[in-house]
Protein backbone atom coordinates (compact mmCIF):
# COMPACT_ATOMS: atom_id res chain seq x y z
CA UNK A 1 0.00 0.00 0.00
CA UNK A 2 1.88 3.12 -0.73
CA UNK A 3 -0.19 6.20 0.87
CA UNK A 4 2.54 9.04 -0.30
CA UNK A 5 1.04 12.56 0.63
CA UNK A 6 -1.48 14.87 2.04
CA UNK A 7 -3.03 16.46 -1.32
CA UNK A 8 -5.58 18.71 0.63
CA UNK A 9 -7.04 19.75 3.26
CA UNK A 10 -10.60 21.63 4.47
CA UNK A 11 -11.43 22.84 7.16
CA UNK A 12 -14.49 24.36 8.25
CA UNK A 13 -14.52 27.60 10.85
CA UNK A 14 -17.03 30.06 11.80
CA UNK A 15 -15.06 33.28 11.05
CA UNK A 16 -13.93 32.19 7.28
CA UNK A 17 -13.03 35.95 6.74
CA UNK A 18 -10.56 36.57 9.49
CA UNK A 19 -9.14 32.62 9.06
CA UNK A 20 -8.45 33.50 5.51
CA UNK A 21 -7.07 36.49 5.70
CA UNK A 22 -4.48 34.68 8.24
CA UNK A 23 -4.09 32.31 5.79
CA UNK A 24 -3.30 35.24 3.01
CA UNK A 25 -0.67 36.54 5.60
CA UNK A 26 1.09 33.28 6.14
CA UNK A 27 2.22 33.28 2.66
CA UNK A 28 -0.50 30.97 0.67
CA UNK A 29 -2.16 32.63 -2.25
CA UNK A 30 -5.55 32.78 -2.03
CA UNK A 31 -8.14 31.64 -5.18
CA UNK A 32 -11.77 30.96 -5.97
CA UNK A 33 -14.06 28.99 -3.24
CA UNK A 34 -12.23 29.43 -0.59
CA UNK A 35 -8.98 27.43 -2.33
CA UNK A 36 -5.50 28.82 -1.26
CA UNK A 37 -2.22 27.33 -2.81
CA UNK A 38 1.17 27.43 -2.89
CA UNK A 39 3.38 27.67 -5.79
CA UNK A 40 4.86 24.30 -5.26
CA UNK A 41 2.09 22.64 -4.04
CA UNK A 42 -0.63 24.24 -6.17
CA UNK A 43 -4.27 23.77 -4.51
CA UNK A 44 -3.62 22.14 -0.86
CA UNK A 45 -5.95 24.25 1.95
CA UNK A 46 -10.06 25.18 1.46
CA UNK A 47 -11.39 26.97 4.09
CA UNK A 48 -15.22 27.16 4.25
CA UNK A 49 -17.95 28.07 7.25
CA UNK A 50 -18.81 25.72 10.08
CA UNK A 51 -20.46 26.20 13.06
CA UNK A 52 -17.30 25.36 15.01
CA UNK A 53 -13.70 24.60 13.77
CA UNK A 54 -13.38 21.17 12.44
CA UNK A 55 -11.97 19.14 9.63
CA UNK A 56 -14.35 18.66 7.00
CA UNK A 57 -12.37 16.82 3.76
CA UNK A 58 -8.72 15.49 3.97
CA UNK A 59 -7.38 14.09 -0.06
CA UNK A 60 -4.62 11.44 0.57
CA UNK A 61 -2.79 11.30 -2.66
CA UNK A 62 -1.52 7.10 -3.42
CA UNK A 63 0.18 5.24 -6.32
CA UNK A 64 -3.54 2.99 -6.92
CA UNK A 65 -6.75 4.45 -5.73
CA UNK A 66 -7.73 0.83 -4.33
CA UNK A 67 -5.17 1.29 -1.66
CA UNK A 68 -7.33 4.06 -0.28
CA UNK A 69 -10.83 2.15 -0.80
CA UNK A 70 -9.26 -0.68 1.24
CA UNK A 71 -7.96 1.17 3.90
CA UNK A 72 -11.71 3.02 4.40
CA UNK A 73 -13.26 0.00 3.66
CA UNK A 74 -11.18 -2.50 6.62
CA UNK A 75 -12.94 0.19 9.07
CA UNK A 76 -16.23 0.34 7.72
CA UNK A 77 -17.75 -2.65 9.40
CA UNK A 78 -15.11 -2.98 11.92
CA UNK A 79 -14.48 0.94 13.93
CA UNK A 80 -12.57 -0.93 16.67
CA UNK A 81 -9.87 -1.30 14.43
CA UNK A 82 -8.92 2.43 14.74
CA UNK A 83 -6.25 3.22 17.12
CA UNK A 84 -4.85 6.50 17.16
CA UNK A 85 -4.58 9.26 14.46
CA UNK A 86 -4.33 11.47 12.22
CA UNK A 87 -1.81 12.88 13.55
CA UNK A 88 2.22 14.03 13.02
CA UNK A 89 4.95 12.49 14.58
CA UNK A 90 7.64 14.67 15.95
CA UNK A 91 10.42 12.51 15.04
CA UNK A 92 9.88 11.77 11.05
CA UNK A 93 7.78 14.36 10.54
CA UNK A 94 5.25 12.49 9.21
CA UNK A 95 1.78 11.82 9.50
CA UNK A 96 0.30 8.99 11.02
CA UNK A 97 -2.83 6.40 11.09
CA UNK A 98 -2.50 3.48 13.37
CA UNK A 99 -4.84 0.42 12.86
CA UNK A 100 -5.09 -2.64 15.30
CA UNK A 101 -5.56 -6.34 13.77
CA UNK A 102 -7.65 -8.94 15.41
CA UNK A 103 -4.26 -10.39 17.29
CA UNK A 104 -3.56 -7.11 18.64
CA UNK A 105 -0.84 -5.62 16.89
CA UNK A 106 -1.15 -2.29 15.27
CA UNK A 107 0.11 -1.29 12.18
CA UNK A 108 0.65 2.43 10.81
CA UNK A 109 -0.49 4.37 7.37
CA UNK A 110 2.27 6.71 7.25
CA UNK A 111 2.76 9.31 4.68
CA UNK A 112 4.98 12.50 4.29
CA UNK A 113 8.76 11.64 5.95
CA UNK A 114 11.31 13.79 6.31
CA UNK A 115 14.88 12.08 4.92
CA UNK A 116 18.03 13.26 5.75
CA UNK A 117 20.27 13.76 3.10
CA UNK A 118 22.98 15.66 4.47
CA UNK A 119 24.03 14.02 7.70
CA UNK A 120 26.30 16.86 8.63
CA UNK A 121 22.90 19.21 8.88
CA UNK A 122 21.39 16.47 11.33
CA UNK A 123 21.90 16.83 15.25
CA UNK A 124 20.35 14.15 16.74
CA UNK A 125 18.28 14.69 19.72
CA UNK A 126 16.33 12.62 22.85
CA UNK A 127 12.51 12.91 22.81
CA UNK A 128 10.71 12.31 25.69
CA UNK A 129 7.45 12.20 26.90
CA UNK A 130 4.39 12.89 24.28
CA UNK A 131 6.94 15.38 22.40
CA UNK A 132 8.89 12.25 21.01
CA UNK A 133 5.39 10.67 19.88
CA UNK A 134 3.21 13.38 18.42
CA UNK A 135 3.63 17.34 17.83
CA UNK A 136 -0.16 17.41 16.61
CA UNK A 137 -3.09 14.67 16.66
CA UNK A 138 -5.02 13.71 19.22
CA UNK A 139 -3.25 12.51 22.30
CA UNK A 140 -2.23 8.31 22.11
CA UNK A 141 -4.76 5.89 23.62
CA UNK A 142 -3.79 3.81 26.52
CA UNK A 143 -3.99 0.79 24.86
CA UNK A 144 -1.10 2.42 22.61
CA UNK A 145 1.45 2.67 25.31
CA UNK A 146 0.05 0.38 27.82
CA UNK A 147 -1.19 -2.66 25.95
CA UNK A 148 -4.06 -4.77 27.43
CA UNK A 149 -2.21 -7.72 27.55
CA UNK A 150 1.44 -6.66 28.56
CA UNK A 151 0.87 -8.65 32.07
CA UNK A 152 0.13 -11.95 29.84
CA UNK A 153 2.95 -11.53 27.50
CA UNK A 154 5.35 -10.30 30.64
CA UNK A 155 4.30 -13.83 32.26
CA UNK A 156 4.73 -15.88 29.58
CA UNK A 157 0.89 -16.64 28.87
CA UNK A 158 1.14 -16.59 25.34
CA UNK A 159 3.63 -18.63 25.06
CA UNK A 160 3.51 -21.68 23.12
CA UNK A 161 2.75 -24.43 25.47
Amino acid sequence: MALHRLTSVTMGVPNVAETAAYYAEFGLSPEADGWFSTRDGGRQLRIVPAFTRRLVDLHVGVDDAGDLARACAMLEDHPERHVWGLGRHYGGSNFFWYLKDPAGNFSEYYSDMDCIVDDQLWTPEDLEGARGLYSWGPPPPPSFLHPEDLAAMMTGAHSIR
